[in-house]
C-alpha cells in the first residue's frame, strides 16, 4: 500500500526517487560532468581532457549519470557520445545554481 507524504502530496516512493536523483548530482565530478554537457554531446575522451580527470574515472561517473537517467548515449564507430537525458537535467542545474546565488 503507498502512502501519500502529507506537506507535500506525494506518494513515499517518489520522495525516494526524488532524493536519488538529488544523490545522483551531489558529486562534484559527476556535476561537473553534467555541466560540460549542456554545452552538448560529447565523447568521454573530451570530458576527461576538460576536466582533467582520467578516462577511467569519467567513464565511472557517466556510468552512474546514465543509470540515474540524467544522461543518454549514443555509440559512432568506437566512440560513444554522451549527452542530457532531456531539457529537466538543465533546468535543474539552472534553477539549484540560482538558489545559491539568492
Amino acid at each position: 500500500m503507498e502512502q501519500d507524504v502529507p506537506a507535500v502530496h506525494v506518494k513515499v516512493d517518489e520522495v525516494e526517487q526524488l532524493a536519488d536523483l538529488f544523490s545522483q548530482i551531489s558529486d562534484p565530478t559527476r556535476l561537473k560532468v553534467l555541466l560540460h554537457l549542456l554545452g552538448g554531446e560529447q565523447c568521454v575522451c573530451t570530458i576527461a581532457e576538460q576536466l582533467d580527470v582520467s578516462v577511467s574515472a569519467v567513464s565511472h561517473q557517466l556510468r552512474r549519470l546514465r543509470t540515474g537517467g540524467l544522461i543518454s548515449r549514443r555509440k559512432q564507430g568506437r566512440h560513444v557520445y554522451y549527452r542530457l537525458a532531456d531539457d529537466h537535467v538543465g533546468t535543474l542545474i539552472s534553477v539549484g545554481f540560482e538558489h545559491i546565488r539568492e
